[in-house]
Protein backbone atom coordinates (compact mmCIF):
# COMPACT_ATOMS: atom_id res chain seq x y z
CA UNK A 1 0.00 0.00 0.00
CA UNK A 2 1.59 3.28 -1.14
CA UNK A 3 0.79 6.74 0.15
CA UNK A 4 0.02 9.59 -2.22
CA UNK A 5 3.27 11.47 -1.57
CA UNK A 6 5.45 8.37 -1.83
CA UNK A 7 8.95 9.45 -2.78
CA UNK A 8 10.77 6.15 -3.23
CA UNK A 9 11.31 3.70 -6.09
CA UNK A 10 8.81 0.91 -6.70
CA UNK A 11 10.00 -2.37 -8.19
CA UNK A 12 7.15 -3.71 -10.31
CA UNK A 13 6.07 -5.41 -13.49
CA UNK A 14 4.28 -3.69 -16.38
CA UNK A 15 0.85 -3.94 -14.75
CA UNK A 16 -1.40 -0.98 -15.56
CA UNK A 17 -2.11 -0.36 -11.88
CA UNK A 18 1.27 1.37 -11.61
CA UNK A 19 0.58 4.05 -14.23
CA UNK A 20 0.01 6.67 -11.52
CA UNK A 21 3.73 6.47 -10.78
CA UNK A 22 6.14 8.36 -13.01
CA UNK A 23 8.77 6.28 -14.76
CA UNK A 24 11.51 7.73 -12.57
CA UNK A 25 9.66 6.31 -9.55
CA UNK A 26 9.64 2.82 -11.03
CA UNK A 27 12.04 -0.03 -11.68
CA UNK A 28 10.45 -2.49 -14.06
CA UNK A 29 11.44 -5.98 -12.96
CA UNK A 30 13.96 -7.58 -15.29
CA UNK A 31 12.81 -11.08 -14.35
CA UNK A 32 9.43 -10.18 -15.84
CA UNK A 33 11.07 -8.54 -18.85
CA UNK A 34 13.12 -11.67 -19.50
CA UNK A 35 9.89 -13.68 -19.36
CA UNK A 36 8.30 -11.30 -21.89
CA UNK A 37 11.32 -11.50 -24.20
CA UNK A 38 11.20 -15.30 -23.97
CA UNK A 39 7.52 -15.35 -24.94
CA UNK A 40 8.34 -13.25 -27.99
CA UNK A 41 11.24 -15.55 -28.89
CA UNK A 42 8.98 -18.61 -28.70
CA UNK A 43 6.77 -17.25 -31.48
CA UNK A 44 7.51 -17.88 -35.13
CA UNK A 45 9.01 -15.69 -37.85
CA UNK A 46 10.31 -12.22 -37.11
CA UNK A 47 9.01 -12.39 -33.53
CA UNK A 48 11.40 -15.26 -32.81
CA UNK A 49 14.32 -13.27 -34.20
CA UNK A 50 13.33 -10.18 -32.24
CA UNK A 51 12.91 -12.11 -29.00
CA UNK A 52 16.27 -13.82 -29.42
CA UNK A 53 17.95 -10.45 -29.99
CA UNK A 54 16.30 -8.98 -26.88
CA UNK A 55 17.38 -11.96 -24.78
CA UNK A 56 20.94 -11.55 -26.04
CA UNK A 57 21.00 -7.96 -24.79
CA UNK A 58 19.42 -9.00 -21.50
CA UNK A 59 22.20 -11.54 -21.02
CA UNK A 60 24.86 -8.91 -21.75
CA UNK A 61 23.24 -6.58 -19.23
CA UNK A 62 23.23 -9.10 -16.41
CA UNK A 63 26.71 -10.38 -17.13
CA UNK A 64 27.86 -6.83 -16.38
CA UNK A 65 25.49 -6.44 -13.42
CA UNK A 66 26.80 -9.56 -11.71
CA UNK A 67 30.30 -8.13 -12.06
CA UNK A 68 29.09 -5.06 -10.18
CA UNK A 69 27.64 -7.32 -7.50
CA UNK A 70 30.87 -9.27 -7.04
CA UNK A 71 33.01 -6.12 -7.03
CA UNK A 72 34.89 -6.69 -10.28
CA UNK A 73 33.20 -3.79 -12.11
CA UNK A 74 32.59 -0.27 -10.84
CA UNK A 75 29.18 1.33 -11.16
CA UNK A 76 30.72 3.93 -13.46
CA UNK A 77 32.10 1.20 -15.68
CA UNK A 78 28.76 -0.58 -15.55
CA UNK A 79 26.90 2.55 -16.64
CA UNK A 80 29.23 2.85 -19.64
CA UNK A 81 28.66 -0.78 -20.63
CA UNK A 82 24.90 -0.34 -20.35
CA UNK A 83 24.73 2.57 -22.82
CA UNK A 84 24.96 0.51 -26.05
CA UNK A 85 22.75 -2.22 -24.55
CA UNK A 86 20.07 0.34 -23.75
CA UNK A 87 20.25 1.83 -27.23
CA UNK A 88 19.94 -1.59 -28.85
CA UNK A 89 17.03 -2.73 -26.68
CA UNK A 90 15.12 0.45 -27.46
CA UNK A 91 15.86 0.02 -31.17
CA UNK A 92 14.59 -3.56 -31.09
CA UNK A 93 11.41 -2.55 -29.26
CA UNK A 94 10.79 0.21 -31.79
CA UNK A 95 11.28 -2.33 -34.57
CA UNK A 96 8.67 -4.60 -33.01
CA UNK A 97 6.29 -1.72 -32.34
CA UNK A 98 6.34 -0.83 -36.05
CA UNK A 99 5.47 -4.26 -37.43
CA UNK A 100 2.87 -4.12 -40.19
CA UNK A 101 -0.21 -5.44 -38.42
CA UNK A 102 -3.81 -4.81 -39.47
CA UNK A 103 -6.20 -3.11 -37.06
CA UNK A 104 -7.95 -5.71 -34.93
CA UNK A 105 -5.58 -8.47 -35.98
CA UNK A 106 -5.18 -11.18 -33.33
CA UNK A 107 -2.04 -13.03 -34.32
CA UNK A 108 1.25 -13.80 -32.56
CA UNK A 109 2.82 -10.96 -34.53
CA UNK A 110 0.12 -8.58 -33.29
CA UNK A 111 0.84 -9.68 -29.72
CA UNK A 112 4.52 -8.95 -30.25
CA UNK A 113 3.71 -5.51 -31.62
CA UNK A 114 1.42 -4.73 -28.68
CA UNK A 115 3.98 -5.89 -26.13
CA UNK A 116 6.72 -3.78 -27.72
CA UNK A 117 4.51 -0.70 -27.83
CA UNK A 118 3.58 -1.07 -24.18
CA UNK A 119 7.20 -1.65 -23.19
CA UNK A 120 8.26 1.54 -24.91
CA UNK A 121 5.93 3.56 -22.67
CA UNK A 122 7.90 2.41 -19.62
CA UNK A 123 11.31 1.83 -21.24
CA UNK A 124 13.02 4.53 -19.18
CA UNK A 125 11.95 2.63 -16.05
CA UNK A 126 13.99 -0.37 -17.20
CA UNK A 127 17.15 1.49 -16.22
CA UNK A 128 16.47 3.09 -12.85
CA UNK A 129 18.79 0.59 -11.15
CA UNK A 130 21.62 1.76 -13.40
CA UNK A 131 21.13 5.39 -12.42
CA UNK A 132 20.16 4.96 -8.75
CA UNK A 133 22.45 3.01 -6.48
CA UNK A 134 20.57 0.75 -4.07
CA UNK A 135 17.77 -0.04 -6.52
CA UNK A 136 17.59 -3.70 -7.52
CA UNK A 137 16.79 -4.73 -11.12
CA UNK A 138 14.42 -7.49 -10.00
CA UNK A 139 11.63 -7.45 -7.42
CA UNK A 140 12.52 -10.87 -6.03
CA UNK A 141 12.31 -9.59 -2.45
CA UNK A 142 8.70 -8.50 -2.99
CA UNK A 143 7.87 -11.76 -4.77
CA UNK A 144 9.25 -13.80 -1.87
CA UNK A 145 7.30 -11.68 0.61
CA UNK A 146 4.06 -12.09 -1.33
CA UNK A 147 4.25 -15.83 -1.80
CA UNK A 148 3.68 -16.98 1.80
CA UNK A 149 1.39 -14.09 2.65
CA UNK A 150 -0.85 -13.83 -0.39
CA UNK A 151 -0.29 -16.62 -2.89
CA UNK A 152 -0.43 -19.49 -0.40
CA UNK A 153 -3.30 -17.89 1.53
CA UNK A 154 -5.36 -17.60 -1.66
CA UNK A 155 -4.53 -21.18 -2.60
CA UNK A 156 -5.65 -22.62 0.72
CA UNK A 157 -8.59 -20.31 1.51
CA UNK A 158 -10.00 -19.90 -2.03
CA UNK A 159 -10.10 -16.13 -1.66
CA UNK A 160 -12.86 -14.02 -0.14
CA UNK A 161 -16.57 -13.66 -0.88
CA UNK A 162 -16.92 -9.88 -0.91
CA UNK A 163 -15.16 -6.65 -1.80
CA UNK A 164 -15.04 -5.75 1.89
CA UNK A 165 -13.40 -9.09 2.66
CA UNK A 166 -10.87 -8.58 -0.11
CA UNK A 167 -10.01 -5.10 1.19
CA UNK A 168 -9.61 -6.47 4.72
CA UNK A 169 -7.29 -9.25 3.55
CA UNK A 170 -5.23 -6.88 1.40
CA UNK A 171 -4.79 -4.39 4.23
CA UNK A 172 -3.97 -7.02 6.82
CA UNK A 173 -1.43 -8.73 4.56
CA UNK A 174 0.15 -5.39 3.71
CA UNK A 175 0.37 -4.54 7.39
CA UNK A 176 1.77 -7.87 8.53
CA UNK A 177 4.28 -8.21 5.68
CA UNK A 178 5.50 -4.62 6.08
CA UNK A 179 5.95 -4.96 9.83
CA UNK A 180 7.78 -8.27 9.54
CA UNK A 181 10.17 -6.71 7.02
CA UNK A 182 10.88 -4.01 9.62
CA UNK A 183 11.24 -6.63 12.39
CA UNK A 184 8.27 -5.12 14.23
CA UNK A 185 5.52 -7.09 15.96
CA UNK A 186 2.26 -7.17 13.95
CA UNK A 187 0.31 -8.06 17.10
CA UNK A 188 1.71 -5.09 19.04
CA UNK A 189 1.03 -2.77 16.10
CA UNK A 190 -2.58 -3.91 15.74
CA UNK A 191 -3.16 -3.60 19.48
CA UNK A 192 -1.77 -0.05 19.43
CA UNK A 193 -3.93 0.81 16.41
CA UNK A 194 -7.10 -0.46 18.11
CA UNK A 195 -6.33 1.37 21.36
CA UNK A 196 -5.59 4.58 19.46
CA UNK A 197 -8.84 4.28 17.52
CA UNK A 198 -10.90 3.69 20.67
CA UNK A 199 -9.28 6.56 22.59
CA UNK A 200 -8.99 9.04 19.73
CA UNK A 201 -5.20 9.01 19.85
CA UNK A 202 -2.76 9.31 16.91
CA UNK A 203 -2.54 5.98 15.16
CA UNK A 204 0.75 4.13 14.73
CA UNK A 205 2.42 4.32 11.33
CA UNK A 206 3.70 1.61 9.03
CA UNK A 207 6.44 4.00 7.95
CA UNK A 208 9.49 3.25 10.10
CA UNK A 209 10.82 5.98 12.35
CA UNK A 210 14.28 7.15 11.36
CA UNK A 211 16.54 7.82 14.31
CA UNK A 212 18.25 11.16 13.65
CA UNK A 213 20.29 11.05 16.87
CA UNK A 214 23.97 11.70 16.00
Amino acid sequence: MLIADFGGIVGNDRCGSYVWLTNDQRQVCWAHLKRDFTQIAERSGVSAQLGAALLKQQKRLFTAWYQVRDGTLTRTGFAEQVKPIRVEIKRLLEEGANYDVATGEKTPLAKTMGTCRQMLTVETAFWTFVEREGVEPKNNVAERALRPAAVLWRKHSFGSNSKAGSRFVARMMTTVTTLKAQQRSPLDFLAQALIASRKGLPRPSLIPTIDSTP
